[in-house]
């Protein structure tokens, strides 16, 4: 396989190209150097595995790999002693390395800490969609993340500043509650101080008038609709569906289809891919067939 094939993925060192990639490649991404030779038969058991994660990382690093017998000088330089030998360069420098025929979950394990994790493009997009202020728009690629990452604690922690962000406290809450108490780092606790600053700034009087009457009267229709537009009002988007829910689901044509269609148009409001719409969307489907 020649240095041209498969986006760089692997090449074959030679005189003519060892300083471009096994030094000046490695500031861009890790560069694996497999150290091999024709009578070498741990070689050939080795290095089918390596290229088949070369492949499989798609260029996430660059396999290259040298003959060790015909570029000795090279061999030398990297203190090659026994083959196969692998070496990690990064930053022109070697970080890391094995000899011998290795197992492939070796070998990934070998590699995982050095290489992006597939959760980093998603965080990427979710920081530039926060630092934009489009915190609805970053719910998306913030809940991949913290499923592909198996629940990283700042992964969680940058889902709940979104939903506080968006005024939607209750996710924010269930998110910060599910973060392990070793996790609770300073911005863990940034957090929840303000988490409780909105929710003791949430209820205007408005709302807690509407609120009372309903808690005194909790067949009020015309109080538990006006309850939802002052929630929605006041971007309690949660709060807001609940009660319309709760009307339907009484009567599917409450206020002679107003409710329906006040809630059908809150979730349109929300995105069609918004985690919360997608939630009462299933709910008001259930609801009515």
């Amino acid at each position: 396989m020649n240095e041209a094939n498969a986006a760089q993925v692997i090449v074959d060192i030679d005189e003519t190209n060892a300083k471009q990639y096994l030094i000046d490649e490695s500031f861009k991404r890790p560069v694996l150097v497999d150290f091999w030779a024709d009578w070498c038969a741990p070689c050939r058991t080795l290095m089918p595995l390596l290229e088949k994660l070369a492949q499989e990382y798609a260029g996430a690093f660059l396999l290259a790999r040298v003959n060790a017998d015909r570029l000795q000088p090279i061999a030398s330089q990297f203190g090659v002693r026994s083959l196969p030998t692998v070496i990690l360069m990064k930053d022109g420098q070697p970080l890391d390395g094995f000899t011998g025929a290795q197992p492939e979950n070796a070998i990934r394990q070998f590699l995982e800490p050095h290489l992006p994790k597939p959760w980093d493009a998603l965080l990427d997009q979710a920081a530039q969609l926060m630092e934009a202020g489009q915190y609805g728009e970053a719910l998306s690629p913030l809940k991949l993340a913290l499923e592909d990452s198996r629940q990283r604690p700042d992964i969680a922690c940058a889902l709940a500043q979104c939903y506080i962000e968006l005024n939607r406290l209750p996710e924010a809450e269930a998110i910060l509650d599910g973060v392990r108490m070793a996790d609770q780092d300073a911005y863990y606790q940034q957090l929840r101080a303000q988490l409780d600053l909105a929710r003791n700034a949430a209820r205007a009087p408005e709302i807690t008038a509407l609120e009372e009457q309903l808690a005194a009267d909790p067949d009020n229709i015309d109080a538990a609709f006006q309850l939802a537009l002052q929630y929605q009002q006041h971007n309690h988007q949660r709060e807001a569906l609940e009660v319309l829910i709760s009307l339907l689901q009484k009567d599917r044509e409450a206020r002679g289809g107003e409710v329906r269609k006040t809630l059908l148009d809150m979730l349109a409001a929300l995105g069609k891919g918004d985690p919360l719409a997608v939630e009462y969307q299933k709910k008001l489907y259930r609801l009515l067939y």
